[in-house]
């Protein structure tokens, strides 16, 4: 059996000097590389190929997430900042490349095939979620279902590869920790109003909010003050909260089924950052 080394590998594509010293990269996608890198593993047929497929796929969410973070205006006219553009746009393409590389050097052509349809996949639901934000027609439970599906997309293209005891398990297994991993970013999200806007609250608010709030919140230079007074109001953090409480539990209920103790402690392993702040609501829930 292998063991999980996928950030130490990846460093040599994503530690160059001229991205860390001229913009910043999103955050490694572990959470998800290790799910799809333990279940491969767990695999008899695939272990094999584990380290592979789970590292090429890591890179192309890396490259994924990267072009996320680029700006949509080009006109930007600050030096830094407009080096910092161009290099997330060299960054993404670059960690995409790599996919490529790393499974054609290999002979996995198929693989390359079954990432490049779940990327034009990905791009579809992020194109259709963008289409509904500006229509101001996306709800609360819209925008979890569809960050759910373009955080799973990559990472379930290897659904059909899941063959024997765990291919009915994973697909819901890894939506669950994703819709985990989603609310868990949500809740630190409530503490910068700068980043409220299409967030979970903002959706929450703008569907059960009065008339006069939901014009707030669409006014492009909405108030400061008054959007914390709406978290406030709504409980935003602590029904988030609660959201994470309500899944981890349901989550540890499907992971308990599966019929590999193994498989089932590296799982529990993968969750112990939900676990350990759920332990400790006191403090979340003082800032409520």
């Amino acid at each position: 059996m292998n063991s999980y080394r996928i950030p130490e590998i990846a460093k040599q594509y994503t530690e160059y000097d001229m991205i860390q010293i001229h913009t910043d990269l999103p955050d490694f996608p572990e959470l998800r590389t290790r799910l799809l890198f333990a279940f491969l593993n767990g695999n008899s047929k695939l272990s094999k190929l584990s380290e592979l497929y789970t590292l090429a796929t890591s890179l192309v969410q890396l490259g994924l997430d990267t072009h996320d973070m680029v700006t949509a205006s080009n006109d930007i006219k600050e030096k830094k900042a407009a080096r910092s553009r161009q290099l997330k746009v060299l960054a993404g393409d670059y960690f995409s490349s790599r996919f490529y590389h790393l499974l054609a050097q290999a002979g996995q052509i198929e693989m390359i095939k079954q990432l490049s349809d779940a990327i034009c996949e990905v791009n579809r639901l992020k194109m259709n979620v963008y289409i509904k934000m500006k229509q101001m027609k996306l709800t609360a439970e819209d925008y979890v279902h569809q960050s759910v599906e373009i955080k799973s997309q990559l990472f379930l293209s290897f659904s059909d590869l899941m063959s024997g005891a765990y291919d009915q398990a994973w697909p819901d297994i890894f939506r669950s920790y994703a819709k985990c991993e989603m609310i868990f970013e949500e809740i630190f999200r409530v503490d910068s109003v700068d980043n409220f806007r299409w967030s979970w609250g903002f959706w929450h608010i703008l569907q059960i909010g009065s008339k006069e709030e939901r014009k707030q919140l669409q006014a492009e230079d909405s108030d400061q003050a008054k959007v914390r007074t709406l978290l406030h109001k709504y409980n935003i953090k602590s029904q988030l909260y609660n959201m994470l409480d309500a899944h981890t539990k349901q989550l540890q209920t499907m992971v308990q089924q599966l019929d590999s103790d193994k498989l089932i402690s590296e799982l529990f392993h993968i969750g112990e950052p939900f676990l350990r702040f759920l332990a400790k609501p006191s403090k979340v829930l003082e800032e409520i």
